[in-house]
């Protein structure tokens, strides 16, 4: 049953069509018109609405952007209408509207169900909602890593479960054989800077500086340096506040500000504010007693040992090239963070030994278990590669190639520092060691050779269907967009493929781009991109075809006449045959 179909698009000043709406069938629509027309903007409409990249090439001359809106029914509970609503984006009685703009400065900007989303989210449900195959798919499938990536596809939990447990593995390991080269590899280089760092750390260790040592040694030095001018400025200062035994009758400040605080006490009862005055006057007085004190104090206290001041000096010498080598000028306390930090890599460069015992012990763990993994991955690959090719030879047959048979080739390169595999040490990556090639014998008595070496064009467009039919039975989409997917293909097999994509089409959504007849012919619905010319700028449209209309067309693909009565009969016998197999 379809789980979502994409009903239309209208993609406006998009490379040659100005304004169009394309209306899609739930079955199978057919893109058709003539070269250059502008049928693969269909295809890169979609491919933008789908969180593909943004061309403002694409823009169209003469126009600021180019703007696709898309409109998907999507009923509610499928995986992408529950992506879309987490992001914010509402459904329309189950239809979702998908709009991808991009200005012709570059710029693109993505709305989903009314809500501007990124980009990113629109590629995101792209997985659910549509597989997109051209022409660059057909050469992508000729590369043995999109080959196995096919098998993978196909084989579902028997191999994506152990392939990620081998992937989690694969990375710990490549980090871990990277440190022990690394180790192993500067080990003469890591032996010199440990006795770089234990030299520094015994420098520091001998000196034993303490926070903020620099800074009071400072202080101190400057307090002996001048310890003379200190002691006789203290002293003056001392006589002038408290007077000097040694002149008894001379005047100090400190019985001039009693003398006057006594006069004010006198007269203070008679003048608030005077009496104001006399209690500042009396906090002057305590004041001047307690600095005259400390000032005694201070010089009594202030030593003036030279030895003291040659022990500072020598201090500060050897902590001032502490900090010049290992405190970059910073002082005591960058000293000691080096020497912490210091410690802690002297640590691990004095445990190299342990750590190379460590990571060799881990390094064998984990190789041993890649081999099992890589043992379960080629197992199940070789299980899922009989029944994928069984299943793709039998699709084969029913599009003109009855006697082709397609099968898988996988193989290990031996290496005798690889992983263990089937008893024989094999090369591995990170997708294990199996080399998978697909293998092609397009008739009986033909060796069977790879396909990028056996299959013509046409062969390999059929190729691809048939691969895409078989996932269709196992991984399904809902929508299927073929981009001239039958290059290279005429006559009966192009019936055959217009046939088969038809049966697709009954279980999914089928959008084929398309220039054959045959295949065109068994569409539910047909569209025409025709272009127009005013003699200075060129336009496209799209159309649906009807009646007489659509064999007027599929003439015009037959014999290149519309009017041509043997193409008009042709294409009606074309369209009786697609409509009775139906």
């Amino acid at each position: 049953m379809v789980w979502g179909v994409l009903e239309e698009m209208r993609i406006r000043s998009l490379g040659v069509i100005d304004d169009a709406v394309v209306e899609l069938s739930p079955g199978f629509t057919a893109v058709t018109g003539e070269t250059g027309a502008g049928k693969t903007m269909v295809v890169t409409s979609l491919g933008l609405l789908l969180g593909g990249r943004a061309d403002p090439a694409l823009v169209r001359i003469g126009a600021a952007s180019a703007v696709v809106e898309g409109r998907i029914s999507v009923p509610p509970g499928a995986p992408a209408a529950v992506r879309a609503e987490e992001a914010g984006a509402e459904l329309d009685e189950g239809v979702l509207l998908v709009s991808r703009t991009v200005s012709a400065e570059g710029r693109s900007r993505a709305h989903l169900g009314g809500r501007s989303v990124p980009v990113g989210l629109l590629a995101e449900l792209a997985d659910e909602l549509v597989a997109v195959h051209g022409q660059t798919d057909q050469q992508g499938l000729l590369k043995p890593a999109r080959q196995r990536g096919a098998l993978d596809r196909y084989a579902g939990e028997a191999v994506s479960v152990p392939l990620a447990a081998y992937g989690e593995a694969y990375r710990r390991l490549r980090a871990v054989t990277a440190e022990l080269d690394e180790i192993t590899t500067r080990a003469r280089e890591r032996a010199q800077e440990a006795d770089l760092l234990r030299f520094g750390l015994e420098e520091v260790e001998a000196v034993a500086p303490l926070p903020g040592e620099d800074a009071e040694l400072a202080a101190e030095a400057e307090r002996l340096g001048h310890a003379e001018a200190l002691a006789s400025a203290a002293a003056l200062a001392h006589a002038a506040l408290a007077g000097s035994p040694e002149a008894p009758e001379s005047v100090d400040a400190t019985t001039l500000v009693a003398g006057a605080g006594r006069a004010l006490e006198a007269v203070r009862s008679h003048d608030p504010a005077l009496a104001a005055l006399a209690d500042r006057m009396g906090e002057i007085s305590i004041l001047l007693a307690d600095v005259a004190t400390e000032l005694a104090g201070y010089a009594d206290d202030l030593d003036a040992d030279p030895l003291r001041l040659a022990a500072v000096e020598e201090r500060r010498a050897a902590l001032t090239q502490l900090i010049r080598k290992y405190g970059d000028g910073e002082g005591t306390a960058a000293v000691l963070a080096w020497a912490e930090q210091s410690a802690a890599r002297l640590g691990e460069l004095d445990n190299d030994d342990d750590r190379i015992e460590e990571l060799t012990a881990e390094r064998d763990r984990l190789r041993d278990e890649l081999s099992a993994l890589a043992q379960r991955l080629t197992d199940a690959r070789t299980e899922a590669a009989d029944r994928f090719a069984a299943a793709v030879t039998a699709e084969l047959a029913s599009l003109a190639m009855p006697h082709a048979r397609v099968s898988f080739s996988l193989a290990q390169t031996e290496d005798p520092e690889g992983v263990e595999v089937g008893g024989r040490r094999v090369a591995y990556g990170p997708s294990g060691a199996d080399e998978v090639e697909l293998l092609l014998a397009p008739h009986p008595g033909a060796p069977p050779r790879p396909i990028a070496k056996g299959a013509s064009g046409g062969e390999l467009s059929r190729v691809m269907l048939a691969v895409e039919v078989v996932f269709a039975g196992v991984d399904p989409v809902p929508t299927y967009l073929f981009d001239e997917v039958d290059a290279g293909v005429g006559g009966k097999a192009a019936v055959e493929i217009g046939r088969r994509l038809a049966k697709l089409a009954r279980t999914a959504q089928v959008v084929v781009v398309t220039h054959l007849p045959q295949v065109a012919a068994f569409a539910d619905r047909q569209l025409l991109v025709e272009k127009t010319n005013d003699g200075s700028v060129t336009r496209s449209g799209v159309t649906v075809l009807e009646g007489e209309e659509r064999v007027r067309e599929l003439s015009r693909m037959l014999a290149g006449q519309e009017d041509s009565e043997t193409a008009r009969a042709h294409a009606e016998e074309l369209l009786a045959a697609a409509r009775a197999d139906g």
